[in-house]
């Protein structure tokens, strides 16, 4: 079977790497920086609800992860939050990381905080499912690694939201703040993502997606 990843590299190529082999660092720095131009574009789809807004950002962060494998998907993700730091408005509603928020304290400590951390951990956990296991090759998997990757995202999300609820005075149940709103859509990114990745399989070399 074809094997198109260096010796000593992981077993499954990503769509990335199929489509577009980087084997420059200037490349690798265009593609990691196009990752985070994704995910702040998927972040401006928002339904603007308190204290956790629905976004986009959550679609962009697994497809960047998915197709970028997981060390390119992390740093972009880490590129994105840079961004925010350094004034840029990549986070939903054109905010930065020192926007202030309705409870007068900066964006990047308010409620979305643990999930601004799970976009990191989700980017890579998913990438890594791909780099191994090669589940985005078909609509299941790839359906299956998209639930993974938001289990990922939720779980540093709500635990920080969980601390922050009280500190603010809201009596609302954290499942009920940051989950149960989001069921819906969460689904619906789940089957367009599992839809679109393995449908751009077939843009790939023969042989691509081989192990």
């Amino acid at each position: 079977m074809l094997r198109l990843t260096a010796p000593g590299a992981t077993s499954a190529p990503t769509l990335t790497q199929a489509l577009i082999p980087a084997r420059s660092w200037l490349l690798q720095a265009a593609l990691v920086l196009l990752g985070s131009v994704v995910v702040a574009l998927c972040a401006q789809v928002t339904i603007p609800i308190q204290p956790v807004p629905i976004t986009g950002s959550t679609f962009g962060v697994l497809v960047v992860g998915t197709t970028f494998g997981s060390r390119r998907g992390a740093l972009a993700l880490l590129a994105y939050l840079a961004e925010g730091l350094g004034g840029l408005p990549v986070f939903q509603g054109g905010n930065n990381a020192w926007s202030l928020t309705r409870s007068g304290e900066p964006y990047i400590l308010g409620s979305t905080l643990g999930f601004l951390v799970g976009f990191v951990l989700a980017a890579f956990v998913v990438g890594w499912l791909v780099e191994h296991w090669a589940l985005d090759r078909t609509v299941w998997s790839m359906a299956a690694l998209m639930l993974v990757g938001n289990v990922a995202l939720y779980v540093p999300g709500l635990i920080w939201l969980w601390m922050w609820l009280p500190v603010h005075g809201l009596p609302t149940p954290v499942l009920q703040a940051g989950l149960i709103p989001f069921i819906p859509g969460d689904l619906a990114k789940l089957l367009l993502a599992a839809l679109v990745v393995p449908a751009a399989w077939q843009l790939a070399p023969p042989g691509a997606s081989a192990e």
